[in-house]
């Protein structure tokens, strides 16, 4: 392994702590009615718990509300 690069050394090293944190599951409504869950890393719950308190909302909401996001252009496929 040490024969890697470092930048994949780094990206090891990242998955490894990430898959020993406890992950956080949001449940949440689409755009399109449909029931979603995202499952979150503890730094990315901290961000969205930021988010919805600032907005006075719940979690499930923000991401409703994200969903609704358009698109940058050029984006995706």
């Amino acid at each position: 392994m040490n024969d890697l690069p470092e930048s994949d050394l780094t990206f090891l090293r990242g998955l490894v702590k990430a898959s020993r944190q406890k992950p956080h599951r949001v449940d949440w409504v689409d755009r399109d009615g449909s029931e979603r869950a995202t499952v979150l890393s503890p730094a990315e719950a901290v961000q969205l718990n930021k988010i919805a308190h600032g907005l006075k909302v719940s979690k499930a909401e923000v991401l409703h509300r994200a969903a609704h996001i358009p698109a940058k252009p050029g984006a995706g496929a």
